[in-house]
């Protein structure tokens, strides 16, 4: 096998970039403009094959090395096995992924191997974190779609806030918590839901008399401060935005308050 091993033997942060650069290359025409010809090669009925990116932008797919350890890291083994088990849009993302993990590990193999110091791996990864991941490339760019409101701006969960902060401010006008360091953030919210849990656990709705749940939407009458199910009053999230004074049925003598 004469994918893995190479005359080429670079030393610099530039030349191993070089080197990344090229295999990349060669992995990206086998996972696209040569697919069929990559697919063909993948039979499963052969032994464990892998994926090989080559300096000079080529590809080859053929048995790991031989020897132990190997002289470059090896890439996945056996993607030909997965072939004919999966549909052929994820089967490549998976070889691309796992095609972008081996060019990653070849990359700073070099690093180590030739003593690249912190700010030598920092240029490495900043010209390697330029360029698209192959698994990019083989699945296209993300769609980073928005839901746009009836006025074409976007949403940005405003209900689900207002829920939160309506129960975070306390199910009986507790007072405020005052702030933490960042460090101990992360355990304070686990501690508040579950301090939350059996604060508010007894909490009856004012309407059908049913406890409180941390998964139904909830709202407080601004006026005599009884929380009822939205569903009991008839009130969405998205609706319980747009009131800035609630008025339960009793208090407001069965006129909500107007939107």
């Amino acid at each position: 096998m004469d994918g893995g091993s190479t005359a080429y033997n670079p030393r610099t942060p530039e030349e191993v970039f070089k080197d990344f650069r090229g295999r990349r290359a060669g992995m990206i025409k086998a996972l696209t403009t040569d697919v069929e010809k990559f697919y063909q090669l993948c039979d499963p009925e052969k032994e464990n094959l892998c994926l090989y990116g080559l300096p000079n932008e080529t590809w080859e797919v053929t048995l790991p090395a031989e020897e132990v350890p190997p002289e470059l890291p090896e890439p996945a083994l056996g993607i030909n096995f997965a072939r004919d088990g999966m549909v052929e849009k994820d089967w490549l993302s998976l070889v691309a992924v796992h095609s972008d993990a081996w060019l990653l590990s070849v990359a700073f193999y070099f690093g180590a191997r030739f003593g690249f110091e912190k700010d030598d791996r920092r240029r490495l990864f900043n010209m390697i974190n330029n360029l698209a991941t192959i698994f990019e490339i083989v699945t296209g760019p993300k769609k980073q779609s928005k839901e746009k409101g009836p006025n074409g701006s976007s949403k940005n969960n405003k209900s689900g806030s207002k829920m939160q902060s309506r129960q975070s401010e306390s199910h009986a006008k507790s007072s405020r918590m005052p702030s933490l360091p960042k460090d101990a953030e992360e355990s304070a919210e686990d501690e508040d839901d579950e301090e939350d849990e059996e604060e508010h656990g007894n909490t009856l709705c004012g309407a059908c008399g049913e406890s409180y749940g941390t998964d139904e939407f909830w709202i407080c009458c601004d006026i005599c401060e009884r929380w009822f199910h939205g569903k009991c009053v008839r009130i969405t999230p998205a609706r319980a935005e747009h009131i800035k004074q609630y008025k339960c049925p009793d208090c407001g003598s069965n006129k909500r308050t107007r939107v």
